[in-house]
């Protein structure tokens, strides 16, 4: 119900969004978002497996498969990006690293110890 309400048409049509509805439990009605839900899902279980990470972490790694397929070429956009029709420029990769690998995390506060570690080994 708050998906029909003035505030949020409002946002929907200055945004050029064209908002559709359909049945509840009627999935055969929403065929692109469900084939969303589950591209989206079978890349969060082929990260979560590839970085032998327990199952209390699926929300991350559900972020992250958004993260990469929204800037992934599609055919439906003519091979650009999500983030590109978006954005309106082509997204950087530079920053990108491999989910799972080791990662090291710089502490907020440091021992004045020069002798300390300064990161702490941790997983991406």
């Amino acid at each position: 119900l708050e998906f029909h309400s003035g505030p949020c048409q409002t946002f929907f049509q200055n945004l050029g969004i064209l908002h559709q509805t359909s049945c509840v439990d009627r999935p055969q009605q929403n065929g692109r978002v469900e084939r969303k839900h589950r591209h989206l899902l079978e890349v969060s279980r082929a990260l979560r497996f590839q970085a032998h990470l327990p199952l209390r972490f699926w929300g991350d790694c559900v972020l992250t498969a958004a993260y990469i397929i929204n800037r992934l070429p599609t055919p439906i956009l003519a091979n650009k990006t999500p983030y590109e029709a978006l954005f309106g420029q082509a997204p950087s990769y530079a920053h990108m690293k491999v989910f799972g690998c080791l990662a090291f995390a710089t502490p907020s506060f440091r021992e004045s110890d020069k002798f300390q570690p300064r990161g702490i080994p941790c997983v991406f």
